[in-house]
């Protein structure tokens, strides 16, 4: 298993964010948020957004810090990348 999580500096709704990432798979992503009660809806694409306030107790379950040029590598490398295009849906 490997769940990536970078740094919280996405801000956005009075906190800031963090990204949760597999570089393995989206079920692998899908069961880990679900086991730590991250609600399906922060799932963006490729990605869950997760607030500062829970980043210590996903890195304490499993979850890897890196940071966010590192996820975006990892991300990248492992196929599960879905580019800004696509998430706007400019190309398939």
């Amino acid at each position: 298993m490997t769940i990536l999580i970078d740094d919280p500096v996405w801000p956005a709704h009075d906190t800031v964010w963090a990204h949760l990432v597999s570089d393995e798979s989206y079920d692998e992503l899908h069961r880990f948020a679900e086991a730590h009660g991250i609600p399906r809806r922060g799932f963006d694409h490729d990605h869950y957004d997760v607030p500062a306030s829970r980043c210590a107790d996903l890195i304490a379950a499993g979850a890897r810090p890196v940071g966010g040029l590192e996820l975006a590598r990892r991300l990248e490398r492992s196929g599960l990348r879905v580019s800004q295009r696509v998430k706007r849906g400019l190309t398939a």
